[in-house]
């Protein structure tokens, strides 16, 4: 049964009409998981999480999601009227807090119709719990790691999401405002225009930087060498990212779970690994052709047609690929190989007629990442924020 909440922000006090609800059932995190369905219906822009995915996330069980051996969670649901109207998690992550020497609470899916009643008690609770806990700021939306969803839309709101970005209302930003949040930090996105060949000096600067560092190119036909791989290769994203806003570490667990979830899906064409000459991969990229519309059309669902819309996506005609990440180990980020990375990646999207790449969230800090894409014909079309206050 679920518990109401009743909440302690003063500001609230006149929202005697919102019952917040704290998820404890599976029918209840079903609830809480399709609320932003039924928020965003006519919205031609919002792309829906794959449901079972969502469910597993939150599930509270460190075998679907290893992030539980240093997360806590807890969420919650606003009803007016007997009817759902908004939901929010709370997120205490011991890992962050630990290697950043923080004492902060995150809050992520935070979601809600027009109502400041009903944004203001979701978000105290999301407080109150953190105060229960003795800790002094709450920051979001960001979720368990860096693999996790992060960043409210800010700018882009008449773009077609990814599938693995929040969409939300320009409405949420007044919000965010009133409740006393402020900038912590922004992400931006890339539209990538693929040419329609290399440019040449590219190709051969690519070329050069291989035979003189001694590189291996090594891209993939098998599944088990790729699952090999890409063991190895999360190790270097995770040094790579190691420095980056909000990060922790990833455990054995959490880069196994990543891997068996990617490789039954990704399409082998848009993966690439640099090994240097001893073999070690020093780099590795990872493309999607864009599921979002498929996700669309099936409103998250595998079923009964969502996972054959999915596979047809992954594996047939498709314009657009979706960039999960580019990760170079630190030491050679300076010597050409997210160059050579890329090179390799367009080679292969420009054969199979790709037209575009979105390049996901990063972070407007991260200038070497953003001179990668000044050579092709782009544009800044989305930007997302991570909303801090002290509590």
């Amino acid at each position: 049964m679920a518990t109401a909440i009743k909440t302690q922000d003063a500001a609230v006090a006149f929202a005697a009409a919102i019952e917040i609800r704290e998820v404890h059932t599976k029918k209840e995190l079903h609830t809480w998981v399709r609320f932003p369905n039924t928020l965003y219906k006519e919205n031609e822009c919002f792309v829906p999480f794959l449901e079972s995915d969502e469910m597993d996330t939150f599930s509270g069980s460190v075998e679907k999601n290893p992030a539980y051996k240093f997360c806590e969670t807890r969420l919650f649901l606003a009803y007016k009227d007997g009817k759902a109207v908004g939901r929010i998690a709370g997120l205490i992550n011991r890992a962050y807090n630990e290697k950043w020497k923080k004492n902060a609470i995150r809050f992520t899916r935070f979601d809600f119709i027009d109502d400041p009643s009903v944004s203001s008690a979701l978000f105290g609770a999301v407080v109150a719990w953190g105060k229960e806990n003795g800790l002094t700021e709450i920051m979001g939306p960001i979720g368990f790691t860096d693999m996790d969803h992060e960043g409210m839309l800010v700018e882009g709101f008449d773009e077609f999401n990814m599938s693995i970005t929040f969409y939300n209302f320009p409405y949420y930003l007044t919000h965010m405002d009133r409740l006393g949040l402020v900038k912590d930090i922004d992400w931006i996105e890339y539209e990538i225009s693929v040419p329609t060949e290399i440019h040449p000096a590219l190709a051969r600067i690519s070329q050069r930087l291989i035979r003189m560092r001694g590189y291996e190119v090594v891209t993939y036909t098998d599944r088990e060498v790729l699952h090999r791989d890409a063991l190895e290769a999360f190790k270097v994203i995770d040094v790579a990212f190691s420095k980056l806003y909000g990060t922790v570490p990833l455990t054995p667990e959490i880069i196994e779970n990543a891997v068996n979830s990617y490789i039954p899906l990704v399409h082998l064409d848009y993966i690439c690994a640099i090994k240097d000459k001893e073999g070690k991969i020093i780099a590795f990229g990872v493309m999607v052709p864009s599921i979002a519309k498929a996700l669309k059309r099936s409103h998250g669902k595998l079923f009964p047609l969502g996972i054959f819309r999915m596979l047809h996506a992954l594996k047939g005609k498709n314009d657009t690929l979706e960039m999960y990440f580019v990760a170079v180990e630190p030491e050679h980020q300076m010597e050409g190989v997210p160059a050579i990375l890329i090179t390799t990646l367009l080679e292969k999207a420009i054969k199979n007629g790709i037209r575009f790449c979105e390049t996901g969230p990063m972070l407007e800090t991260n200038a070497d990442v953003h001179s990668l894409w000044r050579p092709f014909e782009h544009r800044q079309h989305k930007r997302r924020r991570c909303f801090i206050k002290s509590i």
